[in-house]
Protein backbone atom coordinates (compact mmCIF):
# COMPACT_ATOMS: atom_id res chain seq x y z
CA UNK A 1 0.00 0.00 0.00
CA UNK A 2 1.44 3.37 -0.88
CA UNK A 3 0.61 6.11 1.60
CA UNK A 4 1.51 9.93 0.34
CA UNK A 5 1.55 12.65 3.19
CA UNK A 6 0.31 15.55 2.33
CA UNK A 7 3.02 18.45 3.65
CA UNK A 8 1.11 22.35 3.67
CA UNK A 9 4.13 24.35 3.63
CA UNK A 10 5.73 26.49 6.52
CA UNK A 11 4.73 29.85 4.08
CA UNK A 12 1.22 28.78 3.07
CA UNK A 13 -0.89 32.18 3.24
CA UNK A 14 -3.87 30.53 4.36
CA UNK A 15 -2.21 28.00 7.62
CA UNK A 16 0.49 30.94 8.20
CA UNK A 17 1.64 30.09 11.62
CA UNK A 18 -0.49 27.11 12.68
CA UNK A 19 1.24 24.96 10.39
CA UNK A 20 3.38 24.67 13.72
CA UNK A 21 0.96 21.97 14.72
CA UNK A 22 1.20 19.44 12.72
CA UNK A 23 5.12 19.04 13.98
CA UNK A 24 3.97 20.22 17.71
CA UNK A 25 0.97 17.46 17.67
CA UNK A 26 2.40 15.04 15.63
CA UNK A 27 0.32 14.68 13.03
CA UNK A 28 -0.69 15.10 9.18
CA UNK A 29 -2.59 17.57 7.27
CA UNK A 30 -3.68 15.31 4.98
CA UNK A 31 -2.72 11.61 4.13
CA UNK A 32 -3.46 9.76 0.95
CA UNK A 33 -3.74 5.91 0.42
CA UNK A 34 -6.66 3.78 -1.48
CA UNK A 35 -7.82 6.73 -3.80
CA UNK A 36 -8.71 8.32 -0.60
CA UNK A 37 -7.38 11.67 0.91
CA UNK A 38 -8.12 11.89 4.67
CA UNK A 39 -8.18 15.24 6.04
CA UNK A 40 -7.42 16.26 9.72
CA UNK A 41 -9.80 18.56 11.42
CA UNK A 42 -9.19 21.89 10.65
CA UNK A 43 -9.91 24.56 13.30
CA UNK A 44 -10.80 28.68 12.15
CA UNK A 45 -7.36 29.50 13.90
CA UNK A 46 -6.61 32.77 11.66
CA UNK A 47 -3.20 32.41 9.71
CA UNK A 48 -1.78 34.63 12.64
CA UNK A 49 -3.17 32.28 15.28
CA UNK A 50 -5.91 34.13 17.04
CA UNK A 51 -8.97 32.19 16.83
CA UNK A 52 -12.64 34.79 15.89
CA UNK A 53 -15.38 35.10 18.05
CA UNK A 54 -17.68 34.28 15.41
CA UNK A 55 -18.88 31.12 14.06
CA UNK A 56 -19.31 32.19 10.74
CA UNK A 57 -15.61 33.39 10.36
CA UNK A 58 -14.44 30.13 12.20
CA UNK A 59 -16.47 27.69 9.68
CA UNK A 60 -15.25 30.25 6.62
CA UNK A 61 -11.42 29.66 7.73
CA UNK A 62 -11.80 25.70 8.57
CA UNK A 63 -13.60 25.41 4.96
CA UNK A 64 -10.59 27.96 3.58
CA UNK A 65 -7.97 25.03 5.06
CA UNK A 66 -10.03 22.35 3.74
CA UNK A 67 -9.76 23.81 0.40
CA UNK A 68 -6.63 24.36 0.44
CA UNK A 69 -5.20 21.16 1.08
CA UNK A 70 -7.82 20.00 -1.32
CA UNK A 71 -5.96 22.25 -4.23
CA UNK A 72 -2.35 21.13 -3.22
CA UNK A 73 -3.23 18.24 -3.96
CA UNK A 74 -5.15 19.31 -7.54
CA UNK A 75 -8.57 18.67 -6.45
CA UNK A 76 -11.96 20.39 -5.30
CA UNK A 77 -14.67 20.25 -3.15
CA UNK A 78 -16.41 18.91 -5.46
CA UNK A 79 -13.79 15.93 -4.39
CA UNK A 80 -14.98 15.96 -1.20
CA UNK A 81 -17.41 12.50 -0.20
CA UNK A 82 -17.77 12.27 3.68
CA UNK A 83 -17.26 15.61 5.98
CA UNK A 84 -17.59 15.48 10.51
CA UNK A 85 -18.06 18.72 12.07
CA UNK A 86 -17.45 19.02 15.89
CA UNK A 87 -19.84 21.58 17.04
CA UNK A 88 -19.52 23.52 20.69
CA UNK A 89 -22.79 25.07 21.94
CA UNK A 90 -24.23 23.46 19.15
CA UNK A 91 -27.99 24.89 19.19
CA UNK A 92 -26.22 28.15 20.05
CA UNK A 93 -23.67 28.04 16.96
CA UNK A 94 -25.95 25.82 14.60
CA UNK A 95 -27.34 28.58 12.84
CA UNK A 96 -24.68 30.49 12.16
CA UNK A 97 -23.01 27.29 11.23
CA UNK A 98 -25.36 26.27 9.02
CA UNK A 99 -25.29 29.99 7.05
CA UNK A 100 -21.92 29.88 6.66
CA UNK A 101 -21.93 26.54 4.68
CA UNK A 102 -24.70 27.21 2.64
CA UNK A 103 -22.87 29.90 1.54
CA UNK A 104 -19.24 28.10 1.27
CA UNK A 105 -20.27 24.03 0.09
CA UNK A 106 -21.84 23.78 -2.99
CA UNK A 107 -23.32 20.42 -5.00
CA UNK A 108 -22.67 17.80 -5.45
CA UNK A 109 -22.74 17.90 -1.49
CA UNK A 110 -21.18 15.03 0.44
CA UNK A 111 -22.15 13.47 3.30
CA UNK A 112 -22.23 15.35 6.62
CA UNK A 113 -22.54 14.62 9.82
CA UNK A 114 -22.86 16.71 12.63
CA UNK A 115 -21.78 16.68 16.27
CA UNK A 116 -22.22 18.40 19.28
CA UNK A 117 -18.96 18.31 21.81
CA UNK A 118 -18.43 19.96 25.44
CA UNK A 119 -15.16 21.59 24.03
CA UNK A 120 -12.02 21.19 21.22
CA UNK A 121 -8.30 21.51 21.52
CA UNK A 122 -8.27 25.31 22.69
CA UNK A 123 -10.67 27.75 24.37
CA UNK A 124 -12.80 29.95 21.91
CA UNK A 125 -12.76 27.21 19.31
CA UNK A 126 -16.48 26.55 18.18
CA UNK A 127 -15.86 24.34 15.60
CA UNK A 128 -13.62 21.71 13.92
CA UNK A 129 -14.40 20.11 10.42
CA UNK A 130 -12.64 16.87 8.94
CA UNK A 131 -13.21 15.35 5.75
CA UNK A 132 -12.63 12.71 3.30
CA UNK A 133 -12.26 13.63 -0.32
CA UNK A 134 -11.96 10.55 -3.34
CA UNK A 135 -9.21 11.12 -6.62
CA UNK A 136 -11.04 11.51 -9.62
CA UNK A 137 -8.31 8.65 -10.94
CA UNK A 138 -9.34 6.24 -7.96
CA UNK A 139 -10.58 2.92 -8.70
CA UNK A 140 -14.86 2.50 -8.28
Amino acid sequence: MTVHTVEVPEDNAVFGQTTSAFASFGYSAAVRAHGLLFIAGTIGRRADGTIPDTIEEQTEIAVSKIEEILRLENLDTSALVDVTSYHVDIRQHLPGFIEAKQRLVQAPYPTWTIIGVSGLASPGLLVEIRATAAYPDAPR
